[in-house]
């Protein structure tokens, strides 16, 4: 049996990006929308994450642009206290489950959970329930939105992608939590955001350091919490990070100079100062964490895993001991895809991706913001001009190029200029709009902000040229 409904959009997810990217058009327009997504509820891999999980970066700068995440509060006690609230999963969960009830109160927004979309993105619009195989076809009118493209995955949906010898006691992160005997000694899977939670939960709950190996096959360069919280309270910091940032690049004789800057401004820090990073993923880390992370010592650097044997772990360069009643951590699955770019406008097609560095919900309604806005496909592409995923440290500075060649073209659109220092999700543009002229402090670390973004722009380009 076929259905057919009819809609302007016809939205494919309903995750982080696919939330906010319909919040802009539930509020800004008068369009119709369908919302088709694999999971239960909204909210997209956050149902399918590990109990312990928590943003890494304030709740202010995630969610959806009309409703805020959390109450801005500080955190009293633990490895984020005097800093801005970070949401757990289930306060996550919870929220875009209420996001989710305001759409559907509108009248505007249809939503069907446990679907599997099987259309073409083009021409063929259906989809399937997962639960009684129910299909539908969907007329779209205007657009469809694909928010799969870069496919988010945590590691309890992607098994392993290393051998492992019969009896081997390996989980994803998910089921730690359900550990009912402690075992010989863990051993974490991943220097990633998961490998990094991971192993902050063993050391919260009383896990010896010594009983801890961490296998990471790439050292990387993390970004300070501390320059990244939102409000007046934190306005020295924050933007005095901005500027310092853009001094370094302004003032760097080389890559290397380049981060050596960077660190000894505390904008990027890394886990050991003898190991030169080779990755850039745009992880974020507080001093306290960073702190209770050095105490492992038992780091593996050998490269990937390639299998596991009882008494050894094999990998790309070397072997490590182990012992058959080792606990396996798994959190080597990439959180996200690093997919080739495509055009974000296409046709009756449009593919979010990054405009802004590693912040999806803020991309997500910038582009709904310029797909509500303006009409010329070559002028939002343009506008919308999408930043790769970081992997290496070089991406930091073609992230920051081409972030700062968007911002500047947005601030050539009045509609869109005020859109952003408006935006829930932007609290540095709020921070900056609330400064009062007679603040001198403030407003000399504005001008100082301002005076360096044309020579570090400048500088960028040769830096990158140069590598």
């Amino acid at each position: 049996m076929t259905n057919q409904l009819e809609t302007d959009y016809l939205i494919v997810g309903a995750g982080a990006v696919a939330m906010a990217f319909a919040d802009v058009l539930v509020h800004e327009t008068d369009a119709r929308i369908v919302m088709v997504d694999r999971h239960h509820g909204p909210g997209g891999h956050w149902n399918d994450a590990y109990p312990f999980v928590r943003l890494h970066q304030p709740s202010a700068y995630y969610g959806v642009n009309s409703r805020p995440l959390g109450g801005d509060a500080l955190d009293a006690t633990g490895l984020n206290a005097g800093m801005c609230e970070r949401a757990s999963g289930a306060e996550i969960v919870s929220y875009y489950e209420q996001v989710m009830q305001g759409f559907l109160a509108t009248g505007r927004v249809q939503y069907f959970p446990m679907s599997h979309y099987s259309g073409d993105y083009r021409n063929e619009h259906t989809f399937t329930s997962l639960v009684n195989n129910q299909q539908r076809q969907v007329i779209v009118h205007k657009k469809v939105v694909d928010t799969t493209h870069l496919q988010t995955a945590v590691p309890s949906t992607h098994p392993p992608k290393y051998a492992m010898a019969p009896g081997t006691r390996c989980m994803p992160l998910n089921d730690l939590p359900r550990v009912k005997a402690p075992p010989s000694g863990y051993v974490v899977v991943g220097s990633g955001k998961t490998g990094i939670d991971a192993c902050l939960w063993l050391l919260e709950n009383g896990v010896s350091p010594d009983a801890i190996t961490w296998v990471m096959p790439r050292d990387a360069w993390y970004l300070n919490r501390a320059n990244l919280q939102p409000g007046m309270a934190f306005f020295n910091q924050s933007y005095g990070a901005l500027a310092a940032q853009l001094e370094a690049v302004a003032q760097a004789e080389s890559i290397a100079d380049l981060f050596t800057r960077l660190e000894a401004a505390g904008v990027l820090l890394r886990l050991d100062k003898t190991v030169q990073p080779s990755m850039y993923h745009g992880a974020v880390m507080s001093l306290t964490e960073l702190a209770a992370l050095s105490q492992i010592k038992n780091i593996v650097r050998l490269g990937r895993i390639e299998r596991i044997e009882p008494h050894q772990i094999v990998l790309t360069r070397g072997t490590a001991a182990t012992d058959p009643q080792r606990l396996y951590v798994d959190c080597s699955a990439s959180a996200v895809q690093r997919r080739p770019t495509l055009p974000v406008f296409e046709g009756n097609k449009i593919t979010p991706q990054f405009v802004r560095t590693v912040q999806p919900t803020f991309s997500a309604a910038m582009i709904a913001k310029v797909e509500a806005t303006l009409q010329d496909e070559a002028e939002k592409n343009l506008i919308c001009s999408v930043i790769p995923l970081p992997d290496e440290p070089l991406d930091w500075l073609k992230m920051l190029g081409l972030g700062l060649a968007n911002e500047y073209r947005w601030s050539k659109y009045p509609a869109l200029k005020s859109w952003v220092t408006q935006s829930r999700l932007d609290g540095f543009s709020a921070m900056a709009r609330n400064v009062p002229p007679a603040d001198t402090e403030k407003m000399a670390l504005l001008q100082r902000f301002g005076k360096s973004a044309g020579p570090a722009a400048a500088r960028l380009q040769q830096l990158i040229k140069a590598a």
